[in-house]
């Protein structure tokens, strides 16, 4: 075995478990995967940690396979395979990735040729491989909206998330009014500039999100939470807008028929779940450009949350109950 293709480590959850505390992912050493032609043999530098890659060892995911290895977002170099991506720096995700096919909180992650997508240069691993499950939510939920416009108003309801950081950049990238509705007044990106930060706790969101858009309401509500916020979006809505949901606490919620269609509403749902490694690398290479610009900005990677996957059982526990800084796993 030559050095570029030694003996590594990788995290295996063998079954689902009951809860939290049951969690047991195993640290194995994992030899560079077997690929067949059209695929390529990547050594992973960088894999955020989602919730989703937690809950899916847990079961929660009904399409989860065991046993398996997590992981959906990596940044790495192509090692073997197309000769035109040897030697590459790549990033990317999928809703296969760690789901139904092996992931990235390993050394080694074999991929489809046609999911490749190169790196923006301006970033380092750690940034690319933290950027994936959040702005790729963010973003295909804009697209099926119409994306933002320039002069429009677009409300983030839950900005201090990660979907919702995103979405607040996104939104501003494009030159839209963004009122970032959040728990506290302090921005959750200070490096996103002309953004209404609001404190989603002194209530009124609705009353808030139309006196700022002039009284006409938001073209656009992102709704990250879901439920709680339900019945405040619909009346913060302005005619003809849209609500896109990716969560939520509960299920059933008070529906009002004749406001939705007199108001000429759209609700989007998103469930990135169901997009595979290939698509879900199409919408990331429609940002490409704007992290290289500079114009969208990566999670703020700091060195104490870069985790061995040693750690993997502490930074799963941490990522479930709800941590506040983005993590990624270093193999």
């Amino acid at each position: 075995m030559t050095a570029d293709k030694k003996t590594l480590q990788a995290v295996r959850v063998l079954a689902k478990v009951a809860n939290a505390d049951a969690l047991a992912p195993q640290i194995v050493a994992q030899d560079p995967p077997a690929y067949k032609a059209g695929e390529a043999l990547v050594r992973v530098r960088s894999a955020g940690v989602n919730p989703s890659d937690v809950k899916a060892a847990l079961g929660l995911m009904p399409q989860a396979v065991f046993p398996r290895i997590p992981g959906r977002d990596y940044a790495g170099v192509v090692v073997e395979g197309p000769t035109n991506w040897v030697g590459k720096e790549i990033w990317g995700s999928g809703g296969d990735v760690g789901i139904t096919r092996d992931g990235s909180h390993a050394g080694w992650l074999v991929l489809p040729e046609a999911a490749l997508r190169e790196k923006p240069k301006r970033l380092s691993f750690e940034e690319a491989g933290s950027i994936g499950v959040p702005f790729i939510t963010a973003y295909e939920g804009f697209r099926r909206s119409g994306l933002p416009q320039a002069g429009q108003t677009v409300a983030v309801l839950g900005a201090n998330g990660k979907v919702g950081q995103a979405a607040v950049q996104l939104a501003a990238q494009a030159g839209a009014s963004v009122i970032a509705l959040q728990r506290g007044d302090a921005p959750s990106d200070k490096r996103v500039k002309g953004v209404h930060y609001v404190d989603a706790s002194l209530g009124k969101v609705a009353e808030t999100i139309r006196q700022l858009s002039g009284g006409k309401g938001a073209n656009i509500v992102f709704n990250t939470v879901g439920s709680p916020y339900f019945e405040a979006s619909n009346l913060a809505m302005a005619k003809g807008a849209t609500q896109i949901f990716i969560a939520t606490i509960e299920r059933p919620v008070p529906f009002d028929i004749f406001t939705f269609y007199r108001g000429m509403h759209t609700y989007v749902g998103i469930d990135t779940l169901a997009l595979d490694c290939v698509h879900t690398n199409a919408l990331i290479q429609a940002m490409h450009d704007g992290f290289e610009a500079g114009s969208l900005q990566p999670f703020q990677v700091t060195p104490d949350a870069v985790f061995g996957l040693d750690q993997a059982l502490r930074v799963y526990k941490e990522v479930l109950g709800g941590a506040k800084r983005r993590i990624v796993f270093n193999p």
